[in-house]
């Protein structure tokens, strides 16, 4: 028995830094209030205290994992919220010791109710408890584990809480990638027609398209601000913007007003090899410098790992196929979150889990495959280059200086999305009865090389680049 994992699972719209380490502990918090109005005990709390483990705590200052949990419990949505309003609501927080609980009620509260322990939970790298107090006494405690991309678990979930993958549920339940290639082989069917027929098990098609959509212009609008926002990442780091100089130097003096005139802006400069590469890393760096200072992006199918999706879909729009339009958006995104959800029921999408190749690997590998389907790749030639991309991101290591999502991060969106179009193209000149390995053996493969790995290489900052590079050295 496995879970259905939806598309829009995989590809979550939010806020930045991390999926993990904000958007999982944001959304924590917004179980824990559901969970205290079903027991029925949400107006008695007068005191909150919350305890992050592991790699929650070790990077959870970098990641704004306080602050994402303090926005939780203010009753703001992730998804919904204006950028703007975050910094004023834990401003107002800090300086006032109040906390409007759920947006309901006003209980005292300072930020050093938020408590950092380096343990480790046994159940995951990513654990946060939150307890709750009337007049002294505890009257609640939950514990949460972040599990990546924005999901969140507790010990004692089950499966059958969840949609179950079968015949009775789906036309086509899919758990591993030979059982996609088989029904992509006997119905004569793409990837993204088989994903979108399951799909339409769980929405209207009128629904899965306005998602989609709102994805995309999501995706759009991230690269758009990235690309037109200069200065310094927050942080300490004092990373400069990289997207802004580029994309200055490549649109030169092309006029445009909003995102959808930009694309076609693009569309009319240079084509050149060097320019190519240009724009695809201009992309990845803007969607990830945006992700760095809150901004909203899309979860695709980390925040560390948001900007290699849309930079390899954009590269399709403004480099391959000037006459593309929302079909090919809908059929890149549905074949790339397919290619995610399998990797995240066999292995992991956490980097906490298994390092950076589960962000970055994943995300490289979900391009790779949408990409070839829209070059006129078939379903196996179309997982061939998923394996490719993630083939040659195996042992990639989680070690941010700092704990930020900047360094190396921000730059490996870039190379991910530069290997995500090279493995299309090899997939492309590919005969897949020739692949001597399947998808599945390297999705095994990445699953034992997390384990294996060192702990402090799983987004700890306690080893590689974190513990060689300072910030005295930035």
């Amino acid at each position: 028995m496995s879970q259905f994992i939806s598309v829009f699972d995989m590809l979550k719209i939010g806020v930045g830094p991390s999926s993990s380490h904000t958007l999982g502990p944001w959304r924590a918090a917004q179980k824990w209030i559901k969970i205290l109005k079903k027991d029925k005990l949400f107006h008695q709390i007068d005191g909150i205290r919350i305890d992050l483990f592991g790699s929650l705590s070790l990077t959870g200052k970098g990641h704004a994992t306080d602050y994402a949990i303090l926005l939780g419990l203010s009753g703001t949505d992730p998804e919904y919220i204006p950028i703007d309003d975050i910094e004023q609501i834990i401003t107002q927080i800090k300086t006032q010791k109040k906390l409007q609980f759920n947006n309901e009620k006003e209980i005292s509260f300072s930020v050093e109710n938020v408590v950092f322990n380096k343990d480790f939970l046994p159940f995951h790298a990513n654990g946060i408890m939150f307890r709750g107090f009337c007049k002294g006494k505890e009257i609640s405690t939950q514990t949460f584990y972040s599990i990546g991309g924005g999901f969140i678990v507790q010990e004692n979930d089950h499966l059958e809480d969840e949609i179950e993958i079968n015949k009775k549920n789906f036309p086509f339940p899919i758990n591993r990638a030979i059982q996609l290639e088989e029904y992509c082989e006997k119905e004569d069917l793409s990837i993204s027609e088989i994903v979108y027929k399951n799909e339409l098990e769980l929405n209207s098609a009128e629904h899965i398209d306005k998602e989609i959509h709102r994805i995309w212009s999501t995706m759009l609008e991230c690269m758009y601000i990235g690309c037109h926002t200069e200065g310094k990442l927050p942080g300490g780091l004092n990373v400069k913007r990289r997207a802004f100089d580029t994309h200055q130097k490549l649109i030169k003096d092309t006029s445009y007003t909003n995102p959808e005139q930009w694309i076609t802006a693009i569309r009319s400069t240079e084509v050149k090899f060097r320019e190519i590469l240009k724009w695809v890393s201009c992309f990845a760096l803007s969607v990830n410098e945006v992700n760095a200072s809150l901004g909203r992006v899309v979860t695709a199918p980390t925040n560390g790992s948001a900007g290699v999706i849309p930079s390899v879909l954009m590269y399709y729009l403004v480099i391959e196929n000037h006459d593309a339009d929302f079909s090919h958006v809908k059929k890149f995104l549905l074949t790339a979150g397919e290619i995610g959800s399998i990797f995240k029921k066999n292995a992991t999408i956490s980097a906490a889990m298994g390092g950076c190749q589960a962000e970055i690997g994943v995300s490289s590998a979900m391009a790779a495959a949408a990409l070839t389907e829209l070059l006129g790749g078939t379903a196996a030639q179309s997982l061939v280059a998923a394996e490719i991309a993630m083939e040659h991101h195996l042992g990639l290591t989680c070690d941010p200086i700092g704990g930020l999502v900047q360094i190396p991060c921000i730059e490996r969106n870039a190379m991910g999305a530069i290997k995500a179009i090279s493995a299309a193209e090899m997939a492309l000149e590919t005969n897949p009865k020739e692949v001597k390995v399947p998808l599945d053996k390297v999705i095994d493969t990445m699953w034992e090389t997390a384990k294996d790995m060192h702990k402090n290489y799983k987004e700890t900052s306690e080893g590689g680049l974190a513990i060689n590079v300072g910030l005295a050295d930035c």
